[in-house]
This record gives C-alpha cells, sequence and structure tokens, in this order.
C-alpha cells in the first residue's frame, strides 16, 4: 500500500535557549558598542567576565578622578584608555551569567563619568557636557524602552552613534591635543541630530503601521454580511 509521505516537523524553538538568545541580544543593545567592539570582538576569543572587568574600569576611572592626576594635556587621554583596555575584551561574551545584567548600567556609568571628568578638567562648559551626557542617556533609553516591546532599533544606528568606546576615544584625543571643546560640541550635535531623527521616524513609522492595521480591522467588523459575502465570491471564483 502505497501512501503519502508525512510532511517534515517543524522543530519546535527550545524556551530557554529562545530566552537566551534574547537576553543576550537586549544586553548586548544596551551595551552600544560601536564599529570598533565589533571589529575587534572576533579576534579577542572567549573574553573576560564583563561585570568584573567593567566595575574595574568604573572604579579606576574614579580613583584617577579623584586623586587629582587630570591635568589639560595628554594625561587626558588616560580615562577613554583604561576603558576600552578593560571593556572591549569582554565583548564576545554571552552575557548570560547571573550578575551579567549589570554590565550595561556599570559601562554606561563609566562612559559618562569619563566624560564629566575628562571634560571638568579641559575645562569644557558644563552646559555641554550636560547636554552630551543627556543626549547618550535618551539613545539608551530609547533602546532599552524599544527591546522591552520587541522592537528593535536598526543595527546601522549603533555603528553611526560611534559606540561607547569611539565616543570616548575621540573625546580623549581631543582633550589631550587641547581642542576638546569644538570636539565636544560637534560631536554632541551630530549624535542628537542621529538620535532624534532616528527616534522620531521609527515611532512615526510604527504610528502610521499601528493606526494603519486598527483601520483595517476596523473596516472589516464594519463590513455588512452581504459585503462579506460577495468579497468572498469574488475571491474564490479568482482562484
Amino acid at each position: 500500500m502505497i501512501t503519502a509521505p508525512l510532511a517534515a516537523a517543524t522543530p519546535t524553538p527550545d524556551p530557554d535557549e529562545e530566552r537566551r538568545r534574547i537576553q543576550t541580544a537586549r544586553l548586548l543593545a544596551y551595551r552600544d558598542d560601536g564599529p570598533l567592539v565589533h571589529a575587534l570582538a572576533g579576534r579577542i576569543g572567549k573574553g573576560i567576565p564583563p561585570v568584573p572587568a567593567t566595575l574595574v574600569a568604573l572604579l579606576a576611572v574614579v580613583a584617577v578622578t579623584v586623586t587629582g592626576v587630570l591635568k589639560p594635556g595628554p594625561i587626558l587621554l588616560l580615562p577613554p584608555l583604561i576603558v576600552l583596555l578593560l571593556v572591549l575584551p569582554t565583548a564576545p561574551r554571552d552575557h548570560l551569567g547571573r550578575l551579567d545584567w549589570l554590565t550595561p548600567p556599570l559601562l554606561r556609568g563609566a562612559e559618562f563619568l569619563t566624560i564629566i571628568a575628562v571634560g571638568l578638567a579641559a575645562d569644557v562648559p558644563k552646559w555641554l557636557l550636560f547636554v552630551l551626557v543627556y543626549v547618550v542617556g535618551y539613545h539608551t533609553y530609547d533602546t532599552v524602552y524599544r527591546t522591552r516591546q520587541s522592537i528593535w532599533p536598526p543595527a546601522w544606528v549603533f555603528h553611526a552613534g560611534l559606540g561607547w568606546e569611539l565616543r570616548l576615544l575621540i573625546i580623549g584625543i581631543g582633550a589631550a591635543l587641547g581642542v576638546l571643546t569644538p570636539v565636544l560640541a560637534v560631536l554632541t550635535a551630530y549624535l542628537f541630530v542621529l538620535f532624534a531623527v532616528e527616534s522620531v521616524t521609527s515611532w512615526v513609522r510604527l504610528d502610521k503601521a499601528s493606526a494603519q492595521a486598527g483601520a483595517d480591522a476596523e473596516q472589516d467588523l464594519e463590513a455588512s454580511p452581504e459585503d462579506a459575502m460577495e468579497q468572498a465570491t469574488g475571491e474564490a471564483e479568482k482562484g
């Protein structure tokens, strides 16, 4: 007896594996790694545990700041290099450890503290430092809010935003060369336009799609039985 071949069963995704995948994707998005980290992550190997390394980087920047080491000149490149050298090797990790959720806030704290410490030592206007911290903070909040609703920002935004590593390197080099104020002004304006325009256009696009979906659903509900029957008959005849 000849029987019809059985259709290949679609493998059911493992719920635990899917949860781990989403957790990793979210934490990596919250880190806000840029093109330099992505270019070097594959060459580092397995990497080092992210929480201890990021915590050490934060404490090291605090120590350098409170000891009064930071003075105008090349020494201002030190805090960005500390963060870069300690945190960059953590990028290849899957961030699935029990405390790995602490990595993004520790990293953001290290970035913000470095910006403020270097900026104050270079005598940059305080309002400019505040605006830059606000812009990066808004980008972080927007990323968290979107991913919690399963709306992922496009990958190009993280590269165009330079990532924490290139932002700190640009600030450190500008401070070491004594031109931090104009560098910071250009960087802040660029990031503000990038993050604001991308965020607004994405949310407007989402609102339009949601409104269109709601209008279509409402139209379907308001359609009379005769219209529905006529539409179904027409589709059947076309088929």
